[in-house]
Protein backbone atom coordinates (compact mmCIF):
# COMPACT_ATOMS: atom_id res chain seq x y z
CA UNK A 1 0.00 0.00 0.00
CA UNK A 2 1.47 3.55 -0.88
CA UNK A 3 1.76 6.04 1.66
CA UNK A 4 0.78 9.47 1.18
CA UNK A 5 3.19 11.76 0.59
CA UNK A 6 3.54 14.47 3.28
CA UNK A 7 3.66 18.16 2.44
CA UNK A 8 7.07 20.09 3.25
CA UNK A 9 5.98 23.19 5.35
CA UNK A 10 7.67 26.14 5.54
CA UNK A 11 8.30 28.60 8.51
CA UNK A 12 7.31 32.36 8.65
CA UNK A 13 11.16 33.44 7.93
CA UNK A 14 10.96 31.02 4.56
CA UNK A 15 7.53 32.65 3.21
CA UNK A 16 8.45 36.69 3.81
CA UNK A 17 11.70 35.71 1.90
CA UNK A 18 9.74 34.04 -0.74
CA UNK A 19 7.77 37.12 -1.12
CA UNK A 20 10.29 39.68 -0.80
CA UNK A 21 11.68 38.22 -4.31
CA UNK A 22 8.57 37.20 -5.79
CA UNK A 23 6.31 38.90 -8.23
CA UNK A 24 3.18 37.96 -7.36
CA UNK A 25 1.43 38.08 -3.87
CA UNK A 26 0.81 34.74 -1.73
CA UNK A 27 -0.51 34.03 1.02
CA UNK A 28 0.39 31.82 3.98
CA UNK A 29 -1.74 29.37 5.57
CA UNK A 30 0.03 27.01 8.39
CA UNK A 31 3.32 26.24 6.84
CA UNK A 32 1.58 26.43 3.58
CA UNK A 33 2.36 29.17 0.50
CA UNK A 34 -0.91 29.79 -1.76
CA UNK A 35 -0.54 32.25 -5.01
CA UNK A 36 -3.19 34.47 -5.64
CA UNK A 37 -5.03 35.07 -8.47
CA UNK A 38 -6.06 38.39 -10.11
CA UNK A 39 -9.33 39.11 -9.21
CA UNK A 40 -12.28 40.09 -11.77
CA UNK A 41 -13.62 43.46 -12.96
CA UNK A 42 -16.06 43.26 -10.23
CA UNK A 43 -14.40 42.70 -7.94
CA UNK A 44 -11.59 45.89 -8.41
CA UNK A 45 -14.42 48.03 -8.44
CA UNK A 46 -16.02 47.07 -5.92
CA UNK A 47 -12.68 47.09 -3.35
CA UNK A 48 -11.48 50.42 -4.92
CA UNK A 49 -15.33 52.30 -4.51
CA UNK A 50 -14.56 51.10 -0.70
CA UNK A 51 -11.18 51.68 -0.14
CA UNK A 52 -12.35 55.18 -1.68
CA UNK A 53 -15.46 55.93 0.48
CA UNK A 54 -12.87 54.34 3.43
CA UNK A 55 -10.25 57.01 2.48
CA UNK A 56 -12.68 60.24 2.29
CA UNK A 57 -14.68 59.71 5.25
CA UNK A 58 -11.44 59.11 7.24
CA UNK A 59 -8.74 61.25 5.75
CA UNK A 60 -8.64 63.92 8.83
CA UNK A 61 -9.14 60.80 11.46
CA UNK A 62 -6.26 58.96 13.20
CA UNK A 63 -7.08 55.92 10.55
CA UNK A 64 -5.38 54.78 7.76
CA UNK A 65 -7.20 52.70 5.01
CA UNK A 66 -5.32 50.35 3.40
CA UNK A 67 -6.24 48.43 0.08
CA UNK A 68 -5.01 44.34 -0.86
CA UNK A 69 -1.33 44.89 -0.90
CA UNK A 70 -0.76 45.41 2.76
CA UNK A 71 -0.41 41.98 4.43
CA UNK A 72 -2.75 41.04 7.83
CA UNK A 73 -0.98 38.52 10.36
CA UNK A 74 -4.47 36.96 11.04
CA UNK A 75 -2.93 34.38 13.52
CA UNK A 76 0.72 35.01 14.79
CA UNK A 77 3.47 32.75 12.86
CA UNK A 78 0.33 30.38 11.62
CA UNK A 79 -1.65 33.10 8.81
CA UNK A 80 -0.56 35.78 6.96
CA UNK A 81 -2.99 37.62 4.19
CA UNK A 82 -3.88 40.37 1.88
CA UNK A 83 -7.52 41.35 2.76
CA UNK A 84 -9.05 43.78 -0.16
CA UNK A 85 -9.53 46.35 2.39
CA UNK A 86 -8.52 47.16 5.70
CA UNK A 87 -8.33 50.03 7.97
CA UNK A 88 -6.42 50.56 11.10
CA UNK A 89 -7.04 53.35 13.77
CA UNK A 90 -4.46 54.86 15.86
CA UNK A 91 -0.79 53.82 15.85
CA UNK A 92 -0.19 51.19 13.81
CA UNK A 93 1.50 47.93 15.00
CA UNK A 94 3.98 46.13 12.40
CA UNK A 95 5.03 42.58 13.04
CA UNK A 96 8.64 42.90 14.35
CA UNK A 97 10.87 44.81 12.52
CA UNK A 98 8.86 44.56 9.16
CA UNK A 99 6.92 47.38 7.71
CA UNK A 100 4.66 45.51 5.47
CA UNK A 101 2.73 43.17 8.19
CA UNK A 102 -0.20 44.93 10.06
CA UNK A 103 -0.91 43.01 13.55
CA UNK A 104 -4.01 45.87 14.73
CA UNK A 105 -6.25 46.12 12.22
CA UNK A 106 -10.22 47.54 13.26
CA UNK A 107 -11.83 46.82 9.95
CA UNK A 108 -11.09 44.43 7.67
CA UNK A 109 -13.18 43.97 4.02
CA UNK A 110 -13.13 41.06 1.50
CA UNK A 111 -14.85 40.66 -1.96
CA UNK A 112 -16.45 37.51 -2.49
CA UNK A 113 -14.98 35.51 -5.53
CA UNK A 114 -16.27 31.72 -6.14
CA UNK A 115 -12.94 30.36 -5.53
CA UNK A 116 -12.68 32.24 -1.98
CA UNK A 117 -15.96 32.75 -0.44
CA UNK A 118 -16.04 29.70 1.75
CA UNK A 119 -12.45 30.47 2.83
CA UNK A 120 -13.54 33.97 3.75
CA UNK A 121 -16.60 32.80 5.53
CA UNK A 122 -14.73 29.89 7.34
CA UNK A 123 -11.36 29.77 8.11
CA UNK A 124 -10.14 33.09 7.32
CA UNK A 125 -13.20 34.75 9.45
CA UNK A 126 -11.91 32.16 12.28
CA UNK A 127 -8.47 33.23 12.22
CA UNK A 128 -9.67 37.09 11.87
CA UNK A 129 -11.91 36.44 14.75
CA UNK A 130 -8.38 35.82 16.89
CA UNK A 131 -7.11 39.78 16.37
CA UNK A 132 -8.21 41.71 19.50
CA UNK A 133 -8.21 44.61 17.35
CA UNK A 134 -10.85 43.81 15.02
CA UNK A 135 -14.16 44.62 15.47
CA UNK A 136 -15.89 44.92 12.03
CA UNK A 137 -15.70 42.12 8.99
CA UNK A 138 -17.50 42.68 5.77
CA UNK A 139 -18.27 40.67 3.38
CA UNK A 140 -19.33 41.79 -0.28
CA UNK A 141 -20.82 39.56 -2.82
CA UNK A 142 -19.28 40.67 -6.26
CA UNK A 143 -22.37 38.78 -8.57
CA UNK A 144 -25.13 40.12 -6.50
CA UNK A 145 -25.86 43.34 -4.28
CA UNK A 146 -25.80 41.44 -1.14
CA UNK A 147 -23.54 42.68 1.85
CA UNK A 148 -22.93 40.71 5.17
CA UNK A 149 -21.61 42.94 8.02
CA UNK A 150 -20.12 41.30 11.20
CA UNK A 151 -19.93 43.34 13.91
CA UNK A 152 -18.46 42.96 17.89
CA UNK A 153 -20.65 43.67 20.22
CA UNK A 154 -20.27 45.23 23.74
CA UNK A 155 -19.78 42.08 24.99
CA UNK A 156 -17.51 40.72 22.68
CA UNK A 157 -19.91 38.42 20.34
CA UNK A 158 -19.88 38.65 16.63
CA UNK A 159 -23.27 39.77 15.37
CA UNK A 160 -24.57 39.68 11.59
CA UNK A 161 -26.41 41.88 9.82
CA UNK A 162 -27.23 41.43 5.64
CA UNK A 163 -28.24 43.79 3.09
CA UNK A 164 -29.51 43.36 -0.28
CA UNK A 165 -30.45 46.53 -1.95
CA UNK A 166 -28.58 49.63 -3.55
CA UNK A 167 -31.19 51.63 -1.17
CA UNK A 168 -29.67 49.95 1.91
CA UNK A 169 -26.92 51.79 4.07
CA UNK A 170 -25.15 50.90 7.22
CA UNK A 171 -22.47 51.74 9.52
CA UNK A 172 -19.32 50.66 10.36
CA UNK A 173 -19.26 50.85 13.90
CA UNK A 174 -15.41 51.18 15.05
CA UNK A 175 -15.31 53.92 12.75
CA UNK A 176 -18.45 55.45 12.45
CA UNK A 177 -18.65 55.30 8.88
CA UNK A 178 -21.95 54.97 7.00
CA UNK A 179 -21.24 52.53 3.85
CA UNK A 180 -24.51 52.88 0.79
CA UNK A 181 -24.54 49.97 -1.14
CA UNK A 182 -25.06 52.27 -4.07
CA UNK A 183 -21.67 53.47 -3.10
CA UNK A 184 -20.37 49.76 -3.07
CA UNK A 185 -21.77 48.75 -5.98
CA UNK A 186 -21.37 52.13 -8.13
CA UNK A 187 -20.67 51.16 -11.75
CA UNK A 188 -20.95 47.51 -10.95
CA UNK A 189 -23.07 45.30 -13.12
CA UNK A 190 -24.48 42.38 -10.98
Amino acid sequence: MAQAEEKELISPEEYFAVEEAAQYKSEYYHGEIFAMTGASFNHNLIAMNLATRLHSALRDSSCFVFASDMKIQADEARHYVYPDVSVVCGDIEFLGNRDDIITNPVVIIEVLSESTQSYDRGDKFKAYRKIRSLRDYILVDQYACHVEYFFKNKAGRWELDEFETLEDSFNIRSVDVDLPLETIYYRVET
